[in-house]
């Protein structure tokens, strides 16, 4: 790999977890934009590893397409411009959970076309597994539909760039283990999980670097709406807190099964 990596990073904000969300009709959440926001936890894992990723790989870059509300966007890049080199590209539209994971998708796949020199060749393309957001855990997989890309994995934990160029991955499977595959090279989807890196300390110099630009990508960021998909919510409410805790002992899978289903059907 001589030219190096193509690595777009699909990531979107997040409300601080920390914080207490109340539903409301609309649907949204209760004051969602006086709440602090932060990089989505999956996306941040995916763009620390592909920063890691492009580091050992002359040549390369990493690109961050992110959809949010543009006000927001501003100030988490302060705080995440800080931690790795990257070039920004800033979808204007709404991150809550409310939205549609194709509709979503259709306009990241746009985005992703519309980059100055898109090398499919050397496309990696790499978003969270999951999302503290986007929840579906669809977005990533429908993004790289869209664009084509056949080889797809989901629950990565590391990442390997082995002599011959090929990428060995590791994937998350049951019992605490992992799948361990190799592929030949871009473009390729990788969906991170917790990833195998901490995150990186700020370093002022790189968010200089990087605000002489993102700044300006913020500026520039086109309006992404993205609704329901036509869907009408007819009610939102906190999940009910309910607690009821038996030992039953000698009870077969398929009882316990049939109990549990039963249990749910009663609200």
């Amino acid at each position: 790999m001589t030219a190096g990596y193509q690595l777009v990073v699909l990531g979107s904000i997040v409300p601080d977890p920390l914080q207490t969300l109340e539903p409301v009709p609309g649907p949204a959440l209760r004051n969602e934009m006086m709440l602090p926001a932060v990089l989505d936890p999956w996306a941040a894992h995916a763009l620390f590893e592909a920063a890691h990723l492009a580091a050992g790989a002359p040549g390369s870059k990493v690109t961050l397409v992110s959809l949010g509300p543009k006000a927001k966007l501003q100030q988490v890049m302060m705080a995440v411009g800080q931690k790795v080199p990257f070039e920004l590209v800033a979808l204007d539209g709404p991150a809550s959970g409310f939205v549609d994971a194709h509709e979503t998708a259709a306009r990241l796949a746009d985005a992703v076309r519309a980059l100055p020199g898109l090398d499919r060749s050397r496309l990696l393309l790499c978003g969270g597994w999951e999302s503290a957001s986007r929840g579906a855990g669809v977005t990533l997989q429908l993004v790289g539909e869209r664009l084509e890309i056949a080889d797809q994995f989901q629950g990565v934990d590391a990442v390997k760039v082995l002599p011959d160029g090929a990428l060995e991955i590791l994937e998350r499977v049951e019992g605490g283990r992992h799948l361990a595959s190799v592929c030949a090279g871009p473009p390729a989807v990788l969906g991170f999980a917790t990833g195998s890196l901490p995150e990186p300390r700020n370093d002022p110099k790189v968010g200089m670097a990087n605000m002489r630009a993102l700044m300006p990508a913020l500026q520039k960021a086109g309006a992404a709406p993205v609704g329901g998909g036509g869907v009408e919510w007819v009610e939102v409410a906190l999940p009910k807190q309910l607690r009821e805790t038996r030992i039953v002992k000698d009870r077969s899978p398929a009882e316990i099964a049939a109990e549990i289903v039963e249990w749910i059907g009663r609200d």
